[in-house]
């Protein structure tokens, strides 16, 4: 039996292609040349080429969307071989439509942005879940000149006496050894925290200098995880798009996520401040009033988190 939901989706679509057949009829135009013409470039147009192409009756664009997603997921959306996927997709795109490119130039350039935002956000996911599933190793030298760097970033003049040290409690970690606090996060987490302190050290070092406050005072390196944690989260769930639609002039990259895991870090930092905690148990009701805020931000398609970070003495 049909549900309501289902009977209104049913109508919705038959209506929608009714729609669009007339727009074509009256403008010469089909819906993905009306969007890259009529609206801004950005989250606006990126997300309306997107609903146009999951909503495609066509089995070309269908196979099309369908392989475009297989590349992202599979890390292969870069180099030539983005050049050469992007330039085959807009040829399909380009014939199943009937658009003359010579005539259409502009709408190339447009549409293949929408599909570097599109698809190159979707292998961002890939490349982040990676990371995350990725778990710290003390074996790997690597991982262990990473947790070096951080403490080298955020604490210059204090030399790091060992290894295995209580220190590190001093940036915000639990215990003497600190790859026990990356198991949810696995290496995003140490990398976010690595970028935020060698990118912008000044920022970092404030932060930090406030998770020491003796009133309002909390674990950096275990708040800066849970923030990784967000970001990720938001990523994932797509209210990120908003950002990362407006602010990339191409394929999204890893920076773009570090940069946007700075701006959540650097911005509940003030929030928490602001919020005068009696202790750190209010910890989750201010962290989930912050990401609230941060998503009623993100509902509105213009919004862009710019990375100015105001450093003062408070």
């Amino acid at each position: 039996m049909i549900t309501f939901h289902e009977l209104y989706f049913i109508v919705y679509l038959q209506f929608r292609s009714f729609l669009k057949w007339i727009l074509r009829k009256t403008t010469k135009l089909c819906e993905l040349q009306r969007i890259c013409y009529g609206m801004p470039s950005g989250c606006s147009r990126s997300q309306a080429v997107e609903y146009s192409l999951n909503y495609s009756k066509s089995l070309e664009i269908k196979a099309m969307t369908s392989n475009l997603t297989t590349i992202a997921n599979e890390g292969r959306f870069n180099g030539r071989n983005q050049r050469t996927i992007l330039e085959k997709s807009v040829m399909i795109v380009l014939q199943v439509k009937k658009i003359n490119p010579h005539i259409h130039r502009q709408f190339i350039i447009s549409f293949t942005r929408c599909l570097e935002h599109i698809w190159g956000y979707q292998q961002l996911i890939h490349e982040v879940e990676t990371l995350r599933l990725l778990q710290f190793d003390s074996s790997v030298e690597e991982h262990e000149n990473k947790l070096t760097r951080l403490w080298t970033a955020l604490q210059p003049d204090v030399p790091l006496e060992s290894r295995i040290s209580r220190q590190w409690t001093d940036i915000g970690f639990q215990g003497d050894d600190p790859k026990t606090d990356f198991r949810g996060m696995g290496l995003l987490g140490l990398d976010n925290l690595v970028f935020f302190a060698e990118e912008y050290t000044e920022a970092a070092r404030h932060v930090l200098s406030h998770s020491q406050h003796p009133q309002f005072g909390y674990s950096f390196a275990i708040v800066g995880i849970n923030i990784t944690s967000m970001a990720y989260n938001l990523l994932k769930d797509g209210a990120a798009k908003t950002h990362v639609y407006n602010t990339c002039k191409s394929v999204p990259s890893m920076r773009i996520f570090h940069q946007f895991y700075c701006y959540l870090f650097y911005e509940f930092d003030r929030f928490w401040i602001e919020s005068k905690p009696k202790n750190v148990m209010q910890f989750s009701y201010i962290r989930n009033e912050f990401e609230n805020n941060i998503r009623d931000s993100l509902s509105n398609q213009s919004t862009v988190f710019n990375i100015n970070f105001v450093v003062n003495t408070v």
